[in-house]
């Protein structure tokens, strides 16, 4: 009997995980965790620091988001979908008493405002990052930096990359216009 409570209960856990999987990826990416050093090397690119509020869209377990406050001395915010992650991240935040610096918010990230954010950091899919490269220009202040894990925002600013990591930092400046305004800064100093 207690044989098939536990293959009952296994089977289960597979069910949700194999769910939750699938649905993140429908909705950014699947959830794929960042080695901690590449956790560390992300934010040490990014220049995150005691004055940022750091977003991690898709935060998973949470992770950058501990490193964010803990390492970093920065306010955090991260942004899940998955509910079995969010409740995981919630209690890990409580238990490492970081709620006070700390905020996990349960939704869909291209749905929340990211306007607060100095530091953006992600690990999705190449085509999640296309889609989101709009919303990163039009929500964030230009001196905001974004630090992707593997993939690359193709119509962003760059700033620095790390080839051998894949790790790559940008403004959210659209390419286009940071080309015309130094074109534009260019022809006005030669008058």
């Amino acid at each position: 009997m207690i044989g098939l409570w536990a293959l009952a209960f296994v089977t289960l856990l597979a069910v949700i995980f194999t769910v939750s999987t699938l649905w993140t990826q429908s909705r950014g990416a699947p959830w794929a965790p960042t080695s901690f050093g590449e956790v560390h090397d992300m934010l040490t690119m990014a220049e995150a620091g005691p004055d940022d509020l750091v977003y991690d869209l898709g935060c998973g377990d949470g992770r950058v988001l501990v490193a964010a406050a803990k390492s970093f001395g920065s306010q955090a915010v991260g942004i899940e979908i998955d509910p079995l992650r969010y409740l995981w991240c919630r209690a890990l935040i409580t238990a490492l008493g970081l709620r006070g610096r700390v905020k996990i918010v349960y939704g869909d990230f291209f749905t929340q405002d990211l306007s607060a954010a100095d530091v953006v950091t992600c690990y999705l899919l190449q085509s999640t990052n296309e889609k989101l490269q709009e919303k990163l220009t039009q929500e964030l202040q230009p001196t905001a930096r974004v630090v992707s894990n593997e993939f690359t925002f193709p119509g962003l600013r760059p700033l620095r990359q790390d080839d051998e990591a894949k790790i790559y930092l940008y403004h959210p400046v659209p390419m286009k216009e940071s080309r015309s305004t130094s074109t534009r800064l260019t022809e006005q100093g030669s008058d």
